[in-house]
């Protein structure tokens, strides 16, 4: 059994390193978030926080303050899924930032069933939506410890 939880942990790690590669193609200023979802151990889909298609590629506010249409990470890998033959039905979600209240409820609704995240977000409700759900949730912090 441990075997397993070792081998889990290096694919975890790998896919969370991806998802940090993944958010550098944000062009947001205060935050970048990437996501990969993977089912059977296949990246089914990616995102990264971003406007939608055709706005300008500028995340803030002349304040600096997020504008309101920008698409998070997994809502943007959520649905790059509903524009393919792919479905999320017990997939797991890898992000750099834990979700909000607001993605969880698309988190939960595409049927994924485990999220592994970097960092938390600055609002645990998401992720305590999420535990109500029964969706396992995983943080590993220190990527680079992890071999």
């Amino acid at each position: 059994m441990q075997y397993n939880k070792e081998k889990q942990l290096r694919y975890d790690s790998a896919y969370l390193k991806m998802a940090q590669e993944w958010a550098k193609l944000s062009h947001c200023y205060r935050k970048r978030v990437g996501a990969l979802i993977v089912k059977d151990r296949m990246i089914i889909s990616d995102g990264y926080n971003g406007t939608p298609t055709g706005y300008d590629n500028c995340c803030e506010d002349d304040k600096g303050d997020t504008l309101w249409y920008v698409l998070h990470a997994e809502a943007n890998a959520l649905t790059k899924i509903a524009k393919s033959n792919h479905n999320a039905d017990g997939a797991t979600l890898y992000i750099t930032l834990s979700p909000c209240k607001e993605c969880s409820k698309l988190i939960l609704q595409a049927g994924i069933n485990r999220v592994v995240y970097i960092n938390g977000y600055k609002d645990s409700s998401g992720l305590d939506f999420l535990t109500e759900s029964g969706i396992e949730l995983t943080q590993i912090e220190n990527l680079d410890e992890q071999k």
